[in-house]
């Protein structure tokens, strides 16, 4: 697939340190944030830029252009008090080729404008949403971690299918995305191709989006000891577990061993991993040296969380 253009947008702490994605552009621009409510570093991981074509300058806006081709468009903006990205969700990477088997859409442009808060408060119980999107990643494109598909085509069934342990075929990409019939391309699971143009997590915890409550979002890699920045970096393990026994028989159930075919498959027990039902916990990360409450995505599940630990934005809502 050919080059792509990104454009980046976010406060004058990347300007001045210059943080670059390889082989996309930035559009940065200053922007007046209350210390107390934006993250240290202000903004995403950066990687030494390759294979730049041009570079044009102007005023404050730096914009780095490679080839043209498919463009992978994002602005992440604050002030007011929130945090807006605004994205085609299209990604920074090369997506896998679509359709494919188990997945027959194509992806196209989308014309997303997620809000959260810069100042997120947790709620007095996680929160749940049906059909909305979890989050966005800092390419703009937006994870939705449940799927669509139920037990006998029925979502009243109870038993949704799971997209990212192996047993039905949806039709994932090397990157844990796939497509859905509008065309929206979005991750099920860790943004790989993301990570990777982001320097990897093997030396520092890695920010990767934004949950539609607005607190960060990190991949599975943290600090050992949650208040110690200095502590090892270890991978989070989920709290959640496959349930002894069978599922129920039909009519009432699609019967079989818990196995992780379903989502239902699954329960949370507490403490038995290093993070709560949302998948999160609370801590100090780069970006958060005073702590924050925070996401990770975990190798196992729920991959991406489930619930938030906030109230998310109507923004995330489909069609919101």
């Amino acid at each position: 697939m050919a080059g792509r253009v990104s454009h980046w947008r976010e406060t004058e702490t990347l300007m001045k340190t210059a943080l670059m994605f390889p082989a996309i552009s930035f559009v940065l621009l200053p922007l007046a944030v209350a210390a107390a409510a934006e993250p240290a570093g202000g903004g995403p991981a950066a990687a030494i830029m390759s294979e730049i074509a041009e570079t044009e300058t102007g005023g404050d806006t730096v914009t780095w252009v490679v080839s043209p081709g498919v463009r992978n468009e994002v602005t992440i903006k604050t002030a007011e008090g929130y945090r807006t990205v605004t994205s085609n969700g299209w990604p920074d990477h090369e997506p896998g080729q679509f359709p494919r088997r188990g997945n027959p859409n194509t992806p196209t442009g989308q014309q997303y404008k997620f809000r959260m808060p810069l100042a997120p408060k947790a709620a007095e119980q996680p929160v749940f949403r049906g059909g909305w999107w979890w989050g966005v990643a800092l390419n703009g494109v937006p994870f939705e971690p449940g799927t669509g598909e139920t037990w006998n085509n029925d979502p009243r069934s109870g038993w949704r299918y799971e997209a990212a342990t192996g047993f039905l075929n949806l039709g994932l990409d090397e990157h844990n995305a796939h497509v859905q019939p509008n065309g929206s391309y979005h991750y099920h699971a860790l943004p790989k191709g993301m990570v990777e143009k982001l320097g990897g997590d093997e030396k520092k915890m890695l920010l990767v989006g934004w949950a539609a409550d607005g607190f960060p979002l990190y991949t599975s890699r943290a600090y050992s000891e949650p208040k110690n920045a200095g502590s090892a970096l270890r991978p989070m393990k989920s709290s959640y577990r496959l349930r002894d026994g069978r599922r129920p028989e039909e009519p009432e159930g699609p019967g079989g061993v818990f196995d992780g075919r379903f989502s239902q498959d699954f329960e949370f027990v507490k403490d038995s991993g290093d993070l709560d039902e949302c998948n999160g916990r609370t801590g100090v990360t780069p970006e958060f040296p005073e702590g924050t409450y925070y996401y990770c995505i975990t190798a196992e599940f729920p991959f991406v969380p489930r619930k938030w630990r906030g109230e998310p934005d109507a923004s995330f809502g489909k069609g919101g």
